[in-house]
């Protein structure tokens, strides 16, 4: 059984069909554990005297009558806590305790944000997905327009969009378990972060369906499958160099790059390593699916 992207097609689809349906079931068992950005909340900033766990922290802050905090290390004698909206009185017990307990906490900042302005924030970052996604749908068919036959210019683009649907759809599974089990949440960040995969996910498949597009310029389309496989093999070295060097830059991010990028850099090596995979694997395999599926219905109806 050849492992091969277009011969062992199949295959692929299987493994991704079967991660997707995954992150789905987690997404619907666990939904997404939404930040204060989106839901409301207070942000609290503050540093010790002498260097504090942040698991002591974190217990601290929950006998203060806050267990569903989320409370993360900013630097040696630093924590951040999101917690719910705080009234200023809240606000200054949650600090006495604190001060209590540990001493001369300086606190460095406390933000609030409202269920309204964080419903609008989740508006928007919404639309702005759904308008990209369209814009790209309508720029990738205008550039794949002097290339239609044998498939049409519009079906690169909904097959572009959809492999970038299934990177983000990984991570945001991903995160889904992680929001219970490790208390990471979706901010305004992981928006950024989701949007950036997207990006780098359409931006490899469109390199590998633009050497396609060459390909099919020169030679003609009478064996796609055949002309798929070569234009995969031109494109290996580019996308295993490019993703490799991406992914070290982000996981240095990650390892070193402290708590407050630590969640951003996560998703990004998630998405970006799925996307690396469908751009070779699932878009242009799913290009000759189509084409064939195409052909059997002309047959069938000739």
């Amino acid at each position: 059984m050849t492992l091969h992207p277009i011969a062992g097609r199949k295959i692929w689809y299987a493994v991704s069909g079967t991660i997707a349906a995954a992150s789905i079931v987690l997404l619907i068992v666990f939904h997404l554990p939404f930040g204060i950005d989106f839901t409301g909340g207070s942000l609290m900033e503050v540093r010790f005297e002498t260097a504090t766990e942040v698991v002591v922290v974190r217990e601290a802050v929950k006998e203060a009558g806050y267990p569903e905090a989320v409370v993360q290390e900013t630097e040696e004698q630093g924590a951040l806590m999101r917690l719910p909206v705080l009234s200023e009185e809240k606000h200054q017990a949650l600090l006495g305790a604190l001060r209590e307990k540990f001493g001369t906490v300086e606190e460095r900042r406390f933000d609030s944000v409202g269920p309204v302005i964080g419903s609008e924030l989740k508006r928007k970052s919404l639309f702005g997905l759904v308008l990209s996604v369209l814009l790209i749908v309508v720029y990738i068919t205008w550039m794949f327009r002097k290339v239609s036959e044998p498939v049409a210019s519009w079906k690169y683009a909904v097959l572009t969009v959809l492999v970038g649907l299934h990177d983000i759809l990984i991570p945001l599974g991903v995160f889904a378990v992680l929001g219970r089990s490790q208390s990471f949440q979706v901010d305004t960040a992981f928006v950024a972060a989701i949007l950036t995969i997207l990006g780098y996910s359409i931006n490899d498949t469109i390199v590998v369906f633009d050497r396609t597009r060459e390909n099919l310029a020169r030679e003609g389309g009478r064996d796609l499958s055949g002309l798929v496989t070569k234009s995969l093999r031109q494109t290996y070295a580019r996308s295993i160099n490019s993703t490799l060097t991406t992914l070290l830059a982000i996981l240095a991010v990650f390892l070193f790059g402290g708590e407050t990028t630590r969640s951003f850099a996560l998703a990004l090596l998630i998405g970006m390593s799925a996307g690396a995979y469908s751009s070779i694997f699932i878009a242009s395999p799913l290009l000759v699916t189509w084409h064939e599926w195409d052909k059997k219905h002309a047959l069938s109806h000739s």
